[in-house]
């Protein structure tokens, strides 16, 4: 059974309808969240309760003592809820097995990574009549802005709307990594009622430090603005130019790829979805948009500059920032004569 994490507060009275449960994507807080609602839910039925954590490395390692975890009895509640950590696929025949036997006092929640629609784990749990299975993607800035304003007010904490849009932004999607910024300001607010924008970028070390494929796709995309924003924050900042060109490559070869099966499709969609490795869902509309600008020889020719461009910097060290953001700004600029 499916269940969008969206739903998971309105549908807390299923819970105890089943026994397994599987939490996959990249948003490590809002796993931990819906686990903590999980648990609390069983808390009011079952007083004394046991909590185990597992990662599948352990349970693949010593398949005997996971078994024991799960039938063995508990030395301290009548009810046992497992975590397990970094599942795969690796370990669906235990969890078949275990599913199989169905213990009623076990509670098992998954938690796995982004998985394929071909996954097993991930048909197990959505086929399975059972079984939940509850896709955590990353936070869109809405969802961010509430658990700002909620965590903020619960510690009569007031901030500026400008500092909370600092506070996602370093988020990087995630409400863990937000909630772990809050958490430096509810400390620092102990001594210091007040609290300004430098502040702020202080306590989170705030550099204007944006992740590399941001960074990137902005400039394949000719997306001036936002690249300029990037730009003007990075080139203060003490930046692996070497690490970034490298990445750049690697997303030129991709395109390139898929540049060169393009005539073998008329579906540009299907093309995407069947690269390998998977492209993240959040990333598919601009690399549509980047096989649109970019043609094959000019993909060829920029793997070319790229190589010159990091013999550049490594040779004259003095002048690299230089090298760098204008090699950047020249394919920024080509970018947005195409879109």
């Amino acid at each position: 059974m499916i269940i969008k994490s969206y739903q998971v507060p309105s549908k807390k009275s299923d819970f105890f309808k089943y026994n397994f449960f599987l939490l996959y994507g990249e948003n490590i807080g809002l796993k931990k969240d819906i686990r903590e609602l999980i648990t609390t839910e069983i808390k009011k039925k079952s007083k004394n309760l046991e909590i185990l954590f597992l990662y599948e490395t352990e349970i693949l390692n010593n398949e005997e003592n996971f078994y024991n975890s799960i039938f063995g009895g508990s030395l301290f509640g009548d009810k046992k809820i497992i975590t397990i950590y970094d599942a795969t696929d690796k370990i669906i025949d235990k969890l078949s097995y275990v599913y199989e036997e169905c213990p009623n006092n076990i509670c098992l929640i998954i938690f796995s990574e982004i998985l394929e629609k071909k996954s097993k784990l991930r048909i197990f749990f959505e086929t399975n009549k059972k079984t939940i299975c509850i896709p955590c993607y990353l936070d869109n800035e809405k969802d961010l802005a509430v658990i700002a304003q909620l965590e903020l007010k619960k510690n009569n904490i007031t901030l500026s709307r400008e500092i909370i849009n600092l506070l996602i932004e370093k988020s990087n999607s995630d409400r863990n990594n937000l909630r772990n910024e809050i958490n430096k300001i509810i400390s620092y607010s102990l001594n210091k009622k007040t609290l300004v924008i430098e502040d702020v970028k202080s306590l989170i070390n705030f550099s204007g430090d944006y992740k590399s494929d941001i960074f990137i796709n902005e400039c394949l995309c000719g997306n001036i603005k936002q690249y300029k924003k990037i730009i003007s924050e990075l080139y203060m900042s003490a930046v692996n130019k070497i690490l970034l060109l490298r990445i750049l490559s690697n997303k030129i070869q991709r395109l390139l790829k898929m540049k060169e099966s393009e005539d073998k499709t008329s579906n540009i969609d299907s093309l995407i979805n069947a690269t390998k490795p998977p492209i993240f869902w959040k990333e598919k509309s601009l690399v549509k948009k980047q096989l649109s600008i970019w043609s094959l020889n000019d993909l060829k020719k920029m793997i070319n500059e790229i190589n010159n461009t990091e013999l550049l910097c490594k040779k004259n060290p003095n002048i690299s920032n230089v090298v760098f953001f204008s090699f950047f700004t020249k394919i920024c600029k080509k970018a947005s004569n195409f879109s």
